[in-house]
């Protein structure tokens, strides 16, 4: 079955498009593209990713002008430890799971705080990384799924929520809710 799609290719499906072209025919041009489904993913195994180092010393199938970081994930919440390499030019999480390396995610676009980790050491690069402040990443702290390896890396994955407090507690929080009898009392007597 041929289905056809027509969406407007984002940065990145455009960086994964010229590192990854579609087996089996040419991508259409002009401001849309057009695929068929069974050419919109390309077929990757962990093997692949993963080879041994080859004469340049470089392990993987990524392009030589590329340079190439290893990363290494501390998961604290599953408590294993993953190490991974990854093209300075994608994205960590993406090249993860290309990998078969399970991290934690949710939005994918850098906007919520599930894939948040602390940089232990090494740098990233995430100029598209909206869901902490500025403030968060000068501390250290950054987004897998946004994230662009600049050098070797490790990482600590951290509490969703010890993050989003971080971020958000000293605006939207006042302290612990106490309970109001009087004011559940009123709203239970309009009913």
């Amino acid at each position: 079955m041929d289905i056809s799609l027509t969406f407007t290719p984002s940065a990145s499906l455009n960086r994964y498009l010229r590192l990854f072209p579609p087996a089996g025919g040419s991508i259409g041009g002009g401001g849309t593209r057009r695929f068929a489904a069974a050419r919109c993913r390309r077929a990757t195994t962990s093997g692949e990713l993963q080879t041994a180092a080859g004469p340049n010393g470089r392990s993987g199938t990524y392009p030589a002008s590329v340079p190439v970081h290893k990363v290494t994930v501390h998961d604290r919440q599953r408590g294993v430890v993953h190490e991974f390499t990854v093209p300075e030019d994608q994205y960590i999480l993406h090249t993860a799971e290309a990998q078969n390396v399970s991290l934690p995610f949710a939005c994918r676009h850098g906007c919520c705080t599930s894939c948040a980790v602390r940089i232990k050491s090494g740098q990233i690069r995430q100029p598209e990384a909206l869901g902490i402040s500025a403030e968060l990443k000068s501390k250290g702290y950054a987004l897998l799924c946004v994230g662009f390896p600049s050098s070797d890396l490790e990482v600590e994955t951290q509490d969703e929520d010890e993050v989003y407090w971080l971020q958000f507690g000293r605006y939207f929080a006042r302290g612990p809710i106490e309970r109001d009898d009087y004011a559940l009392e009123l709203a239970l007597a309009d009913e």
